[in-house]
């Protein structure tokens, strides 16, 4: 039967079946003429789903939605809920995504286009598709010119530390170097973290999909804790946020005479640094939180021999272990 109207505290609602699915809701609306129109549309969706299939009525923001409800990240979606907004599923080509990220972002690199327009809108548009409300969509990249970065060393972080200020600065690089912890974990870490007699800290998971970690804590990392002032009670690190710290992170490097690196560099620091002592990707990716080895590989392998390694195939230098044998 067609869907019917009836009032309830001054506002409109409707109920009826269509399409032998039965539909009931509020129009939200005070005036009888709005709601009569909101019904009809209604109704008209639903015989479009029963007729077409549901791809016929999804919109991103119900695609969205069913996203957000699924537990997923909802990193990013914010701006690109408000750009597509009701834009029909069907109507979203891989062009039109693309044309999109250019808009939102008209001042940012591909690698920021990547991730923060073309990524969300087809995870959102393919987990819909999972659900069989619309079809998969694929869509090209923009190319990113990778460019290699510097890791943070040993000596860096020692020259670091040593002229951090304070010890709750010191304590941060240290603990990112050995732990191979980001910024928003080294950040959220609590002195209930912290196992001292274990020589272990628990490394929580700040994005989903991420899992918490047990990392051991080298003799030099308990120590630079130790040497945090005050009671050992709520955060270990005070910094509000990281752009609280940028200034002085930047006036450590300064005052020690080394060349400014970025946070991350100290986690970059933890894989390269492992990978060359022989540790496997395997092993690494455990131990620093990354989602497989593959992505250890890829991303920080490269930083891992020397330029002469070449010297290996015909005999002109000998493998590490051979030569501290030697």
């Amino acid at each position: 039967m067609p869907l019917k109207l009836y009032k309830r505290g001054g506002i409109w609602h409707y109920k009826g079946a269509v399409a032998g699915r039965r539909l009931r809701g509020s129009t939200k609306a005070t005036s009888k003429e709005i709601a009569e129109r909101i019904a009809a549309k209604r109704e008209n969706d639903q015989w479009k789903r029963h007729l077409d299939g549901p791809e016929a009525t999804l919109t991103f923001a119900q695609a969205a939605m069913l996203y957000r409800q699924a537990g997923k990240s909802d990193r990013f979606l914010r701006a690109i809920e408000d750009y597509w907004r009701d834009t029909p599923v069907r109507e979203i080509t891989a062009g039109a995504i693309r044309a999109s990220a250019i808009h939102l972002y008209p001042a940012a690199g591909p690698a920021t286009r990547n991730r923060q327009a073309i990524v969300p809108v087809q995870a959102v548009i393919n987990h819909a598709a999972e659900h069989e409300f619309c079809q998969h969509i694929r869509v090209k990249r923009f190319k990113v010119i990778k460019k290699a970065k510097t890791p943070a060393t040993w000596e860096w972080v020692e020259a670091f530390m040593a002229h951090a200020g304070t010890p709750g600065l010191a304590a941060l690089a240290c603990m990112m170097f050995l732990t191979g912890a980001r910024i928003s974990q080294a950040l959220a870490l609590t002195w209930d973290d912290v196992d001292f007699r274990a020589e272990t800290v628990l490394i929580r998971a700040t994005e989903k999909g991420d899992n918490d970690r047990q990392a051991h804590m080298p003799t030099r990392l308990i120590a630079a804790l130790a040497n945090i002032p005050g009671r050992r009670v709520g955060r270990i690190f005070r910094f509000k946020s990281r752009g609280n710290c940028r200034t002085q992170w930047a006036g450590a490097c300064r005052r020690a005479g080394i060349k400014f690196l970025s946070y991350h560099a100290c986690r970059h620091g933890f894989a390269t640094g492992l990978l060359q002592a022989g540790v496997s990707p395997v092993t690494v990716a455990k131990r620093g939180g990354w989602k497989s080895p593959q992505h250890v590989f890829e991303t920080y392998g490269h930083d891992i021999a020397d330029h002469d390694v070449t010297d290996l195939l015909t005999g002109e230098r000998l493998p590490e272990a051979k030569e501290r044998k030697a």
